[in-house]
């Protein structure tokens, strides 16, 4: 098998230095894409534009408005007169907040009497206002236990949670965003480069030549893959070392085993790249099945929403992507330094992935112009 591989391989190769075009396209769009999404995709809402409408006027109400915007979520960028002007600043989209106190507020405070704060929160943006929700509900407890605590005379609060968030304590977005942002561009660059292998031959009218030479199959299908094996790793590496020293994404596990699982994955993504070029015969029809692959990948894989909350329809669906296991491996290594021992299962998918997609592709694909 080897020595007819070889040539195979080699005739690859040179076909891809001499499309120069897209062999740097294949390596700087990763560097571009992870500059682009890293500084763009915040989890953490902050600074949400807020207006204010203090009927109380009085230093209570004006020590409760400052406690909101302390918390960071909050960012007053205006102070209306009424309740009609606070609904049209919101509605326009000037703010997607806004404090409502009520001129008895400090009068109740002052008297024992439960006094209330009305908060509207513009709820179109979903991530947005649960996080502004957060943030006034987290001032309101905090104020109460200290209210009821100089009720009680008591110097302390009865209860403290000491709250200790590993991995990523400081909850930073690009420790999240960033070692998914690895898989999500592997996935579209290697399924989308090889998905228009086979018909990029037939359209060039190349694959006569292939059909006439001694090549096997898996012969063919190997020789087509192997050689973007390395771009995907050196894309891999750019994206690692940008994380590292731009976004400055820790790297607390074993390096050479993150590689010898992203080798695994790399292979499944342009396997299954092949296979979809093994079914189509135009290259603008693998363009569209690849991109109707890569969505669900970044939809279902829980690369920017919680596979937890999806049904349970959806997160089975979710076990059937490569990405979804290559994240826990990503994330697990980069931020938690875990080891094989907790990500064997992982490996063994891909690997089946990998080997399953490959021979199904020798199948799919028959040595006639047919």
């Amino acid at each position: 098998m080897m020595p007819r591989f070889w040539p195979m391989f080699r005739k690859e190769f040179i076909q891809m230095q001499r499309d120069r075009l897209t062999l740097a396209i294949m390596v700087g769009l990763p560097i571009a894409q992870l500059l682009l999404f890293g500084f763009a995709i915040q989890t953490d809402v902050r600074n949400l534009p807020t207006v204010v409408l203090d009927q109380s006027h009085t230093p209570a109400s004006r020590d409760v408005i400052a406690a909101f915007e302390n918390t960071g979520n909050f960012r007053i960028v205006a102070h209306v007169a009424d309740r009609p002007a606070l609904d049209r600043a919101v509605a326009r989209g000037d703010a997607q907040a806004g404090i409502i106190v009520p001129v008895d507020y400090s009068r109740r405070l002052g008297q024992g009497i439960t006094a209330t704060i009305q908060i509207i929160v513009d709820a179109a943006d979903p991530l947005a206002s649960q996080a502004a929700l957060s943030a006034a509900a987290g001032v309101v407890q905090v104020r109460n236990l200290a209210l009821l605590s100089r009720a009680a005379g008591r110097a302390s609060v009865p209860i403290e949670a000491r709250v200790r968030p590993r991995y990523n304590p400081g909850l930073r977005s690009p420790n999240y965003i960033v070692p998914g942002l690895v898989g999500v561009i592997l996935t579209i660059t290697m399924v989308l480069i090889t998905s228009m292998a086979i018909v990029r031959e037939r359209e060039r009218g190349t694959l006569e030549q292939l059909i006439v030479t001694p090549v096997t199959k898996t012969e063919l299908m190997l020789g087509k893959i192997t050689p973007y094996v390395g771009v995907g790793l050196v894309q891999m590496t750019a994206v690692l070392v940008l994380g590292r020293f731009v976004f400055a994404v820790p790297l607390t596990g074993n390096v050479t085993l993150l590689y010898g699982i992203a080798l695994i994955f790399v292979v499944a993504s342009l396997a299954f790249g092949l296979f979809i070029s093994t079914l189509v015969h135009t290259q603008q029809q693998a363009m569209q099945v690849s991109f109707f692959f890569v969505l669900p990948n970044i939809l279902l894989s829980g690369f920017m929403f919680p596979r937890q909350a999806m049904p349970l329809l959806f997160q089975w669906a979710g076990l059937l992507l490569p990405l979804t296991h290559f994240l826990k491996v990503l994330r697990g290594i980069l931020l938690k330094g875990v080891g094989l021992e907790t990500l064997w299962r992982e490996v063994l998918i891909l690997t089946g992935f990998a080997a399953l997609m490959i021979v199904l592709s020798v199948r799919r694909f028959r040595k006639t112009l047919d």
